[in-house]
C-alpha cells in the first residue's frame, strides 16, 4: 500500500518504526481496512533489514485500541478472513516478524486491543492505561491467542476471570499479573519506549530473532486452536445471541443473551 487511511507509519530515529492505529474518534477500534493496513505495515517493517524494533500504539491519549469497531456496518466486519476481517493474519504476523514488537499503551487496551497488547513481545504502559476484555458482553470472544495465550501470560485462573467477568484492570494491576513489563508516569511514556528501543538496537538482531522464534515455538500450537476457534466464531456471529450483543451496544442498553438460549415452554 502506498498510502494509509487508518494507520500511521513512521520511522523514528535509526532502526525503529512506529505503527499507529489512527482512529482516535472511535477509540482506535479497528475495521477491516485497519487490519489490512496493519498487516501491510508489519510486513513492510518486519523484514526491513534496517529496522531493529517495532512499536505498536494508538493515536491520541484515550486508547491504544478497543478491538473491533461495533459501529462499522452495524457491527458486521467489512474485510476478509474467517470472521470478516483478517485478525488471525495480523496476530500471527506480530508473532512471526523477526523483530521485537513493543506495545505502547497510553489509554484503553480493551477487547481485541488487549489481545494485540498481549501478543506483542513487550508492553510498556502509562499509569493511565486500562486493560480488559468485553467479548462476552457484546456477543464475541477470541478463541485463540486472546484466550489460550493470555493464560500462559497471566495464569489460567486470572485469564478466566478476565474473560468471564469482563472487568477493567489498571496499569498497576496489569503489571502485577504480568500483562505488562513496566508502568511509567504518563508524561514519561515516550521516553521510556525510546529507552527500551535504544537497548534493543544494541543487541544482535539475529540473536533476538532466534530468541523470539524459540519463545513462539512453545505456544505455536495455539495457532491451530485459533484457526479452529475462529471458524466456530464465524458461525456464532450468525446467531441471534451474538447479534444481540452488538445491537445492545449500539442501542446503549443491557443485552439479554439468555432469551436466545432458554428452551421454549410448552403451551
Amino acid at each position: 500500500m502506498s498510502t494509509y487511511k487508518d494507520i500511521l507509519y513512521e520511522q523514528r530515529g535509526e532502526g525503529v518504526v512506529w505503527i499507529t492505529i489512527n482512529r482516535p474518534e472511535s477509540y482506535n477500534a479497528f475495521r477491516g481496512q485497519t487490519v489490512d493496513e496493519l498487516i501491510d505495515a508489519f510486513q513492510r517493517a518486519g523484514w526491513d533489514r534496517d529496522v531493529g524494533a517495532i512499536v505498536l500504539t494508538g493515536a491520541g491519549e484515550k486508547a491504544f485500541c478497543t478491538g473491533g469497531d461495533q459501529n462499522a456496518h452495524d457491527g458486521q466486519y467489512d474485510g476478509r478472513g474467517t470472521i470478516g476481517l483478517p485478525i488471525e493474519d495480523l496476530q500471527a504476523l506480530i508473532r512471526d516478524v523477526p523483530k521485537p514488537v513493543i506495545a505502547r499503551v497510553a489509554g484503553f487496551a480493551i477487547g481485541g486491543g488487549n489481545v494485540l497488547a498481549t501478543i506483542c513481545d513487550l508492553t510498556i504502559a502509562s499509569e493511565k492505561a486500562q486493560f480488559g476484555q468485553v467479548g462476552p458482553k457484546v456477543g464475541s470472544v477470541d478463541p485463540g491467542f486472546g484466550t489460550a495465550y493470555l493464560a500462559r501470560v497471566v495464569g489460567e485462573k486470572k485469564a478466566r476471570e478476565i474473560w468471564y467477568l469482563c472487568r477493567r484492570y489498571s496499569a498497576v494491576d496489569a503489571l502485577a499479573m504480568g500483562l505488562v513489563n513496566v508502568v511509567v508516569p504518563h508524561d514519561e511514556l515516550d521516553a521510556e519506549v525510546d529507552r527500551w528501543t535504544a537497548e534493543l538496537l544494541q543487541r544482535s538482531p539475529t540473536a533476538l530473532a532466534l530468541a523470539k522464534r524459540s519463545f513462539n515455538a512453545d505456544t505455536e500450537s495455539i495457532r491451530g486452536i485459533a484457526s479452529l476457534g475462529m471458524q466456530a466464531l464465524s458461525l456464532y456471529y450468525d446467531t441471534d445471541e451474538s447479534k444481540e450483543g452488538g445491537k445492545a451496544f449500539r442501542e446503549k442498553r443491557a443485552p439479554d443473551f439468555r432469551r436466545y438460549t432458554r428452551r421454549s415452554q410448552p403451551e
